[in-house]
């Protein structure tokens, strides 16, 4: 039997960051990799590696919702390969599937910690993006923690982010009033333009929180849904111009990731508005919806097919840039899901 060894790339999560990632915290190794499979396993070839703003949580220290993530192992992330080698009855060389398999080329695992992917029902690259992660955070997060109805105002911060434009166009299918807030006019304009969403705020043209709660007003009246991926000083704006009976989704606070892992800037003092409004805040994670994958895709896949819902992809088409790429999640240069595309 001959034996084929192939070299996988994998970058090694190496040192903690403390402030903005780059790639000296990582090293980029090689080593052997050969198609010699246990029963029930197969080896992948990595086609589209996932780039997330959850991959700056784990890098802590402090309790969040995960351990730290260990030094000295592949970046662990989504995504998306192809068989090149079986000896499972399950899968067959040339099959598409999503795994968590991290940050390299090739990988081998057990064919049970795979999802089979058919590439004729949605292209393959949603199953890390609208009919993945960030749509099962944008479906179940909205409608469960938001209990969206045909004229509330919806407001989202991160609107031109991978999850944001994905709440946006479903409030916008509830009936919602959606407000999008992203950085630069650009984005504001694709905001407008694309998703068709009803107003739009850059939030990097306002100098103090008070002209951004301003503009929030003048453009919601006042706010039903707050879906926040950002927290900081967006947030603090937002929060005080809530509703009676507001509800508040909290996904993400992006603007902490960088330097406020372990020491967080103060939120705004929201128990108050809370009070006063009797609003509820509830936390979401994608992972606490896993088991419902497939109501989300009985829902979402035909409007994936039919267009009518969309995610936007920026790819980089370089393995080399992975620790670059997870950088421009906070440089406000993706739209929609960034992924990088393994030659």
């Amino acid at each position: 039997m001959t034996i084929t060894t192939y070299t996988n790339r994998q970058w090694i999560y190496a040192t903690q960051p403390m402030g903005r990632v780059g790639a000296e915290h990582y090293t980029l190794r090689e080593t052997p990799i050969d198609d010699r499979l246990a029963a029930g396993e197969v080896l992948l070839g990595a086609r589209y590696l996932s780039v997330d703003p959850y991959m700056r949580v784990q890098q802590h220290t402090r309790r969040t919702y995960d351990a730290p993530h260990p030094l000295g192992i592949v970046q662990q992330g989504g995504a998306v390969s192809q068989v090149l080698a079986s000896s499972s009855a399950a899968l067959k060389p040339g099959d598409w599937v999503l795994g968590y398999n991290g940050w390299q080329t090739y990988d081998k695992c057990h064919a049970s910690q795979l999802q089979k992917l058919d590439p004729a029902a949605a292209p393959v690259t949603t199953a890390l993006g609208i009919l993945g992660m960030p749509g099962r955070t944008a479906w179940f997060g909205l409608m469960e923690a938001g209990r969206p109805r045909p004229g509330d105002t919806l407001v989202v911060s991160g609107a031109a982010g991978a999850v944001g434009s994905l709440v946006a166009q479903f409030g916008k299918r509830a009936g919602c009033r959606v407000i999008g807030i992203a950085g630069g006019p650009a984005k504001c304009a694709w905001l407008t333009g694309r998703l068709g969403l009803d107003g739009a705020i850059d939030y990097k043209s306002f100098s103090s929180t008070e002209t951004l709660a301003a503009e929030v007003m003048r453009q919601s009246g006042g706010v039903d849904i707050y879906f926040d991926n950002v927290g900081g000083a967006v947030s603090d704006a937002v929060i005080p111009l809530i509703n009676l009976r507001a509800r508040i989704v909290v996904c993400g606070t992006i603007s902490q990731y960088e330097g406020g892992i372990d020491a967080p800037e103060l939120a705004p003092r929201v128990l108050q508005h809370l009070l006063f409004q009797r609003a509820t805040a509830q936390g979401i994670l994608a992972r606490d919806f896993a088991h419902r994958m497939d109501e989300l895709r009985a829902v979402v896949t035909p409007w994936v097919r039919s267009g009518e819902v969309f995610l936007d992809e920026t790819v980089v088409d370089d393995f080399e840039r992975l620790p670059h790429a997870l950088n421009m999640l906070f440089e406000g240069v993706n739209t929609g899901k960034l992924l990088v595309k393994v030659a």
